[in-house]
């Protein structure tokens, strides 16, 4: 599928169309049961190093992750290469933000190692990761700040920068990017549409002019009309900036039409992995993810 098939495909998505229709619902449990099945055989290492075009910029090796005490992941491999996309998909519970937390140091980590670039970043601080490694996160949540203006929320992207002007100049180079921002930059951030207030959300993480973009649940929220315009922004960055992307979308058919690669989670481990276009053609991922 070339990619301005990929993008009809996400306008109509985003639109609510449908492939066909759909014969029966699968419960909760239903899902969670037949899906466990997709563990017993997961995707060999050399699969993933295959899919990442034996180049991955980010390596998760045997990962084993967590929050206090529960461990979610279990030995959870990822591989993904420099200017791809990836996209986490599974039932709820499956474990996937806790890769983006993980990667990006908000989850305790007891086993395995992330590599950026070849150098081991596991226990990185956040801000380490931010700043040091390349790494930054999108999260779900409307994370604007309301009361500040456009302009600051943007410069709050810069906090890491030694200095007021290197985030000034850096902020300059993105409203420079997207004038939609730029035109209402001494503006409350408050008053900005759903669908403006994500463009800020990734705009202040493109600050640190960072390679990696952790994006969870972009189209969370958004009124359809606004779904396709970020997913463009996503398709820009990373087919004419080279970023890398790895997210977790709650419309799994949205999330593989955009993303190179598909992963699917299921009790904190890697079921399956694919291309993007190949995932939404296997009929059993159909069932269980896709609505049919």
């Amino acid at each position: 599928m070339d990619r301005d098939a990929k993008r009809e495909g996400l306008q109509k998505s985003a639109r609510g169309g449908r492939l066909g229709p759909v014969e029966h619902v699968l419960s909760v449990d239903d899902v969670e049961r037949q899906a466990a099945r997709l563990t017993a055989e997961g995707p060999r290492p050399e699969q993933l190093a295959e899919l990442a075009e034996a180049k991955p910029l980010i390596t998760v090796e045997a990962l084993k992750a967590g929050y206090g005490k529960m461990m979610v992941l279990h030995d959870f491999h990822l591989q993904v290469g420099r200017g791809q996309s990836l996209c986490l998909i599974g039932p709820n519970g499956a474990g996937k933000s806790t890769v983006l937390h993980s990667i990006y140091g908000f989850t305790n980590i007891s086993g395995g190692e992330i590599r950026m670039g070849g150098q081991e970043v596991t226990r990185l601080t956040p801000n380490e990761k931010l700043k040091n490694a390349g790494i930054a996160y999108i999260l779900q949540d409307q994370s604007i700040f309301a009361q500040m203006s456009v302009e600051e929320n943007l410069l709050m992207g810069g906090f890491l920068m030694d200095s007021q002007d290197e985030a000034r100049a850096a902020m300059e180079r993105v409203l420079a990017k997207y004038s939609q921002l730029a035109e209402r930059r001494h503006q409350r951030a408050g008053v900005l549409s759903g669908g403006e207030r994500r463009l800020l959300e990734i705009s202040r993480a493109l600050i640190m002019n960072p390679d990696v973009l952790l994006v969870d649940e972009p189209s969370i929220g958004l009124e359809p009309k606004y779904i396709s315009m970020v997913f463009e922004i996503l398709d820009d960055l990373q087919r004419n900036e080279g970023k890398t992307i790895i997210m977790v979308e709650q419309n799994a058919r949205k999330g593989l039409e955009f993303a190179d690669i598909g992963y699917v989670l299921v009790s904190g481990q890697l079921a399956m992995a694919g291309r993007g276009d190949d995932l939404l053609e296997d009929p059993e991922v159909g069932r269980l993810f896709l609505g049919g």
